[in-house]
């Protein structure tokens, strides 16, 4: 059972990280055992983790802050082992380092910091650029699936939903985009033909309207010749 100290100082830090949030960083205790806090950090831009959210567990002993806490990291991650205990100065790896003025949020400052390095440590592990980029595109999908992540923090399962769907409807411009081109062809091949239709019809009213304007020729070269035949009968006669 943690004591009052124990108890009053964790409430303490979780209203100033309320009040005041660490960038990267979102830690809350655990509804039913202030002793266990859950946390997400966000890695940083410019490194591997650049889009990664590694979520994780800090166990505190009863005689916090005066004995350090265990930290664990349960995302894959490519720098730490997941479900294991890390190494760090703040961390019950090392009591005799321990500072009692340290804080969750310095913890967790301290762990993002260690987390970019590539120094050796008890729980981490060797991992190569790629691999480590794959696994921070793949972290928010793997946490979600994680039924106290989604409990402790729901923003970020909602976040996943919105890449999900956004991913979604990308993916469905691309078919309908497709189909719109192949529904549009048969109309562009209507639109063609109708083009050739016209065509035929112009030719058609040229030649009729031709053949129009020299009828009356004809008419007219007929009727000269009868009438030059009339006329010219009385000059026979005589």
């Amino acid at each position: 059972m943690a004591e009052k100290a124990c108890i009053k100082r964790l409430q303490k830090e979780y209203r100033a990280l309320c009040k005041e949030p660490v960038s990267h960083v979102v830690a809350r205790p655990s509804p039913n055992d202030i002793l266990e806090w859950h946390y997400v950090l966000e890695g940083s831009e410019g490194t591997p983790f650049a889009g990664g959210y590694y979520y994780g567990k800090i166990k505190f002993p009863p005689e916090y802050p005066y004995k350090p806490p265990g930290i664990s990291m349960t995302t894959p991650n490519g720098r730490f082992m997941t479900q294991k205990k890390i190494c760090l100065s703040m961390s019950d790896f090392h009591p005799e380092s321990w500072n009692p003025m340290w804080s969750v949020s310095s913890i967790l400052t301290g762990l993002l910091s260690f987390m970019m390095d590539n120094s050796p440590t008890t729980g981490s592990v060797n991992s190569t650029t790629v691999e480590k980029q794959r696994l921070a595109k793949a972290s928010l999908a793997f946490n979600s699936r994680n039924v106290t992540f989604r409990k402790m923090f729901p923003e970020y399962v909602e976040k996943y939903n919105q890449q999900q769907l956004c991913e979604q409807v990308a993916s469905a411009c691309v078919p309908s985009e497709l189909s719109r081109d192949e529904g549009s062809r048969p109309i562009l091949e209507k639109v063609a033909q109708s083009k050739e239709e016209m065509k035929r019809v112009d030719e058609l009213k040229n030649a009729r309207g031709n053949s129009k304007q020299a009828f009356p020729t004809w008419v007219m070269l007929l009727l000269f010749s009868i009438v030059g035949v009339v006329m010219a009968l009385p000059l026979l006669q005589l």
